[in-house]
């Protein structure tokens, strides 16, 4: 019964279980390069290539089998080295944070700092300077360069939501830091309609559910310990971003549907005290299935600012402002993790001076990321990050893999 809960489970957090019927093969080396590294065979924008920092060998091994089981996102550190959060499994307490020292050429030195953890997913530099974690019903902060760095984990907020994997849908708790230091957290829809029971006419998970909250900074590396909403109607805001304008955008994954062609993916700029549609309204402002029935008015939701492709699955968002492509500055790069034809890649985005996306068509960075047997597995990107060189780093969750987008020198 476990077995069957976590599989419809990973159902619902971007197609993982579908992949898991997929044959197991890894990405296939051929001798050639990228600035360094192994090649990988992914078709890129011109210019660009794939480099594997990190990656089962080509025959694939099964997440249980690998050092890195799930690789979820990334941190860059001072002088070169990384921090991973490896998700684990969907089960809570198997999760852990490793420091990678690169090696082009080579293997990467891995050594595991934090371990035990519950669903752990975001990392970021606090406005103190040190480094916070998310996990499935916490933030924490911690110190990789201490001699044991678990026994330097400190509470930050404490008491989200506690989304288990039976009918709670998104256990996740992604945020980022706003100009003023405060925590803007997401906190998952629990279901994927919320469909109404008999006599009701609104959805009581969307009080305080489906949102994104903002716990104030006082100081000090202290939080207020309770939140304020900062935005509802949001599905699952894994993906969220500020600006250096000071935008706070943010990809939203929408409902779970059978039509692969709707409904899109949002790309919302988050306003306080704006409501975004979920459960009623998805997309370009249309009823959702489940509340058809009701008649909703969808008139009084926010719009996107921009359409994503259908379930694609945007998991990550990042400024990209490095100086390895220029071609890409102030452009804002999504991770499409989703398992049907509209995921498994990357887009930039064109992005105004308000740090507002443009009607402009966006670059498909990684337009041949499709598995294609003996060659490559489907792509699984979720976390981004751009190292000091600017090139593009990439945590490929399902294959297990570490990538490095840079230019190609061929």
């Amino acid at each position: 019964m476990r077995r069957l809960i976590a599989a419809l489970a990973l159902a619902l957090l971007g197609g993982a279980a579908q992949a898991q019927s997929l044959p197991q093969w890894g990405y296939a080396r051929d001798g050639r390069t990228c600035d360094g590294y192994a090649r990988a065979p992914i078709e890129t924008l011109k210019g660009l290539c794939a480099g594997l920092v990190l990656a089962p060998p080509p025959a694939g091994l099964p997440p249980s089998k690998r050092t890195l089981h799930m690789p979820r996102t990334l941190l860059a550190l001072p002088g070169g080295d990384w921090l991973v959060v490896d998700l684990g499994t969907w089960d809570p307490g198997r999760g852990s944070v490793w420091r990678l020292t690169p090696k082009p050429g080579g293997e990467p030195t891995l050594r595991r700092l934090l371990t035990g953890l519950d669903l752990p997913h975001t990392l970021a530099v606090g406005p103190d300077g040190q480094v916070y974690l998310g996990e499935m019903s916490r933030i924490r902060r911690f110190d990789p360069d201490a001699t044991d760095p678990q026994a330097t984990l400190t509470p930050v907020i404490e008491g989200l939501p506690d989304n288990r994997l039976h009918e709670n849908r998104h256990p996740l708790s992604a945020f980022i830091f706003d100009g003023d230091g405060s925590l803007l957290v997401n906190v998952g829809a629990p279901s994927d309609q919320c469909p109404p029971k008999p006599g009701e006419a609104r959805c009581a998970e969307a009080e305080r559910h489906a949102a994104v909250w903002r716990f104030g900074y006082e100081g000090a590396g202290r939080w207020a310990s309770k939140p304020s909403v900062f935005a509802r109607g949001l599905r699952n805001s894994l993906a969220m971003v500020r600006t250096r304008a000071g935008t706070i955008l943010q990809a939203e994954n929408s409902i779970d549907v059978p039509d692969p062609a709707w409904p899109p993916e949002e790309l919302n700029v988050l306003k306080a005290g704006a409501h975004y549609g979920w459960p009623y309204c998805m997309g370009a402002n249309q009823p959702a299935p489940a509340w058809k029935a009701k008649k909703v008015a969808c008139a009084p939701y926010r719009k996107p600012a921009r359409l994503l492709p259908p379930h694609g699955a945007p998991l990550d968002l990042i400024e990209y402002r490095g100086a390895m492509f220029p071609e890409l500055a102030g452009r804002l790069i999504v991770s499409l993790h989703g398992y049907q034809p509209t995921g498994s890649r990357l887009l930039a985005y064109e992005l105004d001076a308000a740090g507002l996306p443009t009607a402009s068509k966006p670059l498909d960075l990684t337009p041949g990321w499709r598995a294609v047997k003996g060659r490559r597995p489907a792509g699984a990107p979720v976390g981004l990050a751009v190292a000091t060189d600017g090139a593009i780093w990439v945590a490929d969750d399902r294959n297990g893999a570490i990538l490095r987008l840079a230019r190609d020198r061929r």
